[in-house]
């Protein structure tokens, strides 16, 4: 295991709230769906965890897609920060498999029914993108971070940013936590998950 680096600001690190999408269990990857009732709390559960524990104003980075940046609308409301959108914190594109139901792709691929990574599978995905693809695009924004940074990104994206923060094997994706309705805060080469 690699050390931890200390080269990256203190970041928070969001993922989007509850999706209908998620409660189907099916696929968004660069498509999207509307974050339930459930999602607008988390969020909301998110603005209060970063009102706590933000040590002023900071930079906030969302991923384009609109589950994330209504994410971030709702977590920073009240700050006074401004949200800036990038698009290379996008989810993984799943190619021919976005919008798809993870239950109907166990049944036409035994291999993914069989995956022991809950994460690694998504990178086989016919026409879609490369574990190493989106360690690129995720290193390209985390050296071009200056100062402290609230990210609002995706499921997948998060586990990545958090790999190469933490000096962890980018292919170590389920070593690192997950959730919704949480802030994964890192300073130092230190995680921890904020909880009030």
């Amino acid at each position: 295991m690699k050390q931890a680096s200390t080269d990256f600001p203190e970041l928070w690190v969001l993922r989007h709230g509850e999706t209908q999408w998620n409660t189907e269990e099916r696929l968004q990857g660069r498509l999207d769906s509307p974050l339930t009732a459930a999602g607008l709390h988390q969020a909301r559960r998110q603005g209060q965890l970063l009102a706590a524990h933000l040590p002023g104003p900071v930079r906030v980075i969302s991923s384009d897609a609109p589950r994330a940046l209504r994410t971030a609308e709702i977590a920073v409301s009240g700050l006074g920060l401004t949200i800036e959108a990038d698009p290379r914190l996008a989810e993984i594109d799943l190619g021919k498999w976005q919008g798809r139901t993870v239950q109907d792709l166990r049944a036409e691929h035994p291999d993914i029914a069989r995956a022991t990574d809950p994460h690694l599978w998504k990178f086989t995905a016919p026409g879609g993108e490369t574990l190493g693809q989106m360690a690129a695009r995720v290193q390209a924004v985390l050296e071009g971070l200056t100062g402290p940074t609230v990210l609002v990104t995706h499921g997948v994206t998060s586990r990545l940013l958090r790999c190469i923060v933490l000096g962890l094997p980018i292919a170590d994706l389920a070593s690192v936590p997950g959730g919704q309705g949480v802030v994964h805060h890192i300073r130092d080469g230190k995680a921890q998950i904020l909880t009030a």
